[in-house]
């Protein structure tokens, strides 16, 4: 406590040095904070967000006239244009030396499936029905492919796995053979956890790799069956398949293989297929046995396609903010710009799917996040890259040319933040890591939500395999750290079960179908404003940062990650 006095306090000379010098640092360090105060604050920015700025986007990427953005039609033209306008808008340098544009070569393959499939055996002859029973493509270009009484092997889940012993093809010749198999892990069905990752699918279970394993056993087809609750999602958004064209890389020259046909039987068609080889559902259920050995249905199969291939360029989009400091190490913010474009009307007679969650929502707050990050006062000192693919939706295509053919080389890219729909309702606490005890990036984001009072969660169904189905997959799959989330079910005021329940009605009712368009009367983005404000934390911070992020121990993409950076 001071006391008040007439007399004046006297500092003697050596009192005064002696002052100064124990001021000194603390003189030091309120300097430091007035040059350098924008560093230490951690808000920076986070005001700057605005729902209004990225429902103008949503609006306009997701609108009619965008007809449903599929690429290779006037609709990508639209919507890669409005793209790299709004980048300059916001002051953005071109990604791609002097283009905002990366091209992608790419062939859009249409087939024409015949009706029916005829079906054989010494039991009975029938056949089942095109799009009710069956959905079959191919990924070759020849003007015409037929199975003519092609033998149908059941090869179990069609895994060569030996990390885990496991080999469905082991001592089995598929060559011209058509094989049936199911989809997801061994242990998904058998909910032995001891098999694979239990619950968790691996790469394996994904249908993506069934059709990749069979064309390199040298099978003529495959075909999945079908299984809601396995695939994740119900046989009408397989249908979405039928008749229509899809799009591949365009891999002339290379030695890729493929089967001459895949697709899926409805589980329906695949007891109709099991009854006629005098089996019954029993056999499905040894494929979830270790140990289990192919079999031979002693049935033959007849189909074809009528195949129309056109050789074109789709475009990812790319923009960048360079960095201050380590302008050579980059951080690669991800969102796909393509939905399925017009396709089968639904029970309105709407045919156009415009994707508005998927994925214009994403989209538009990777521009909001460009927007944001180039008002800083504080610039980032490593590069930021904003990167808009194309055709994931026909298999993840976009972000899989870039992995192969990187703008930014790979051992430089310290990570990559992939959006894929954002929340567009009420706030949550939790916000959903997808690919739980991956990457160090996790706790990146368990301390930013932390900070903002939320929390991180995990997949309530990592069965699903949704860390495979989104573009950080192919950033992952060359080494570099992906970190993917989806919104929070525990919504603010009203808990858990109710978040559940709008994630479950959007699949259910307008996931990859005409009914996902923006609705001004139920989105407010509140819960997706946040998100995302969180996902600018953990870039802005790795921004700064000296360090790399790690894979964590145990992780299938570390030893990876480790051999690119060695080839520095």
């Amino acid at each position: 406590m001071f006391q008040s006095s007439s007399k004046k306090s006297e500092i003697k000379p050596g009192q005064q040095r002696q002052i100064i010098v124990l001021l000194f640092p603390f003189l030091l360090v309120l300097l430091s904070l007035k040059i350098h105060g924008q560093k230490i604050n951690s808000n920076e920015g986070l005001s700057t967000f605005k729902t209004d700025s990225i429902i103008k986007h949503i609006k306009v990427l997701a609108s009619d006239e965008f007809e449903g953005r599929k690429p290779f039609t006037k609709s990508e033209t639209k919507t890669i244009n409005y793209l790299r306008d709004q980048f300059k808008r916001l002051g953005l340098e071109p990604g791609n030396g002097s283009s905002y544009f990366q091209d992608v070569p790419m062939v859009n393959i249409a087939t024409k499936a015949s009706p029916e499939m005829q079906v054989s055996s010494s039991n009975s002859n029938f056949t089942l029905k095109g799009f009710v029973d069956y959905v079959i493509w191919t990924d070759k270009a020849d003007p015409k492919i037929s199975l003519e009484n092609s033998e149908l092997v059941f090869a179990g889940y069609g895994v060569v796995a030996p990390e885990y012993n496991w080999n469905d093809y082991a001592g089995l010749d598929v060559k011209n053979k058509v094989v049936l198999v199911l989809v997801n892990d061994p242990a998904f069905n058998s909910g032995d956890t001891t098999l694979f990752k239990g619950k968790t699918m691996t790469y394996y279970g994904r249908w993506t790799y069934k059709f990749e394993e069979a064309a390199r056993q040298g099978a003529k087809g495959c075909l999945i069956v079908h299984n809601t609750a396995g695939a994740s999602y119900p046989f009408s958004v397989v249908q979405n398949n039928w008749n229509t064209t899809r799009l591949h890389l365009d891999n002339r020259g290379k030695n890729e293989k493929n089967c001459d046909m895949i697709g899926w039987v409805s589980a329906d068609a695949a007891k109709k297929l099991l009854a006629a080889s005098g089996n019954d559902s029993t056999l499905f259920a040894k494929a979830d046995i270790a140990g289990f050995k192919p079999v031979s249905l002693n049935v033959k199969i007849s189909a074809s396609l009528e195949v129309k291939a056109n050789y074109n360029q789709s475009h990812n989009v790319i923009a960048k903010i360079t960095g201050t400091k380590r302008p050579n190490e980059y951080i690669i913010y991800s969102a796909h710009w393509d939905h399925l474009g017009i396709g089968k009307p639904d029970e309105k007679g709407d045919s156009i799917y415009n994707g508005a969650h998927d994925n214009a929502s994403a989209t538009a707050g990777l521009l909001e996040l460009a927007r944001v990050f180039k008002r800083l006062t504080t610039k980032p000192e490593r590069t930021i890259v904003f990167l808009s693919v194309t055709a994931e939706e026909q298999g993840l295509w976009g972000s899989a040319y870039y992995a192969q053919n990187p703008v930014y080389p790979t051992a430089k890219t310290v990570a990559n933040i992939n959006m894929d729909g954002l929340n567009a309702f009420e706030k949550t606490k939790d916000i959903i890591v997808v690919g739980a005890g991956q990457s160090e990036l996790e706790d990146y984001l368990k301390d930013a939500a932390e900070k903002a009072g939320r929390y991180i969660s995990f997949e309530a169904r990592p069965e699903a395999g949704s860390y495979f189905r989104s573009d950080h997959f192919n950033f992952a799959k060359v080494g570099v750290p992906a970190l993917y989330t989806s919104a929070g079910i525990d919504v603010e005021g009203k808990g858990p079960l109710y978040g559940k329940q709008r994630q479950d009605e959007y699949i259910l009712q307008h996931y990859h179908r005409p009914s996902d368009q923006y609705d001004p009367k139920t989105w407010t983005l509140a819960g997706g404003l946040e998100d995302l404000k969180l996902l600018f934390q953990v870039g802005k911070r790795l921004s700064m940062e000296s360090t790399m992020p790690q894979w964590k121990q145990g992780s299938e993409f570390k030893a990876i990650r480790e051999k690119y950076i060695k080839g520095t």
